[in-house]
């Protein structure tokens, strides 16, 4: 079972920070072949949620508030360690984050920019595509959005 955790970048531990860092490089970088610049001066303004089966770092992302990133309340870097995909752990970290936005931000919209190949599990999740495809980092993502249920 993933368990959540939740804490803003002044919260977070060395150890915890290596982990998240690591994880994003484990896949954006290596696994997906996407040369970029991970550490982009923002993961001081997000909020990180961690996600850990017994003390391990297997899911992350973090949540920007409306106008730190986009207008909207914003959803990134939503990322599970490769062999502990089938666990569903994406969409319990997702759930969890979506509450986390609801109750604690406020928020009820929450934009992503979906790698398009995903379309299908933000669908699932009450996402709604937003325009065209494009590209980011050499890969197709499509902006997508999700009106709060309250």
């Amino acid at each position: 079972m993933l368990r959540t955790v939740i804490k803003n970048f002044s919260e977070l531990s060395c150890q915890e920070l290596y982990d998240l860092l690591q994880l994003r490089s484990e896949v954006f970088v290596v696994e997906q072949h996407c040369v970029y610049l991970d550490m982009d001066g923002k993961d001081e303004k997000a909020i990180h949620v961690l996600g850990f089966e017994d003390d391990k770092l297997v899911a992350y992302l973090r949540i920007f508030k409306p106008g730190d990133y986009y207008e909207e309340t914003t959803i990134g870097r939503v990322v599970v360690k490769k062999k502990m995909r089938s666990k569903g752990y994406g969409y319990d970290i997702m759930k969890a984050s979506i509450k986390a936005v609801e109750t604690k931000i406020n928020s009820q919209k929450i934009t992503v920019s979906a790698q398009t190949y995903l379309r299908k599990f933000y669908n699932e999740l009450g996402f709604i595509e937003q325009g065209e495809e494009y590209m980011e980092d050499d890969i197709p993502h499509i902006r997508m959005t999700r009106l709060s249920d309250h």
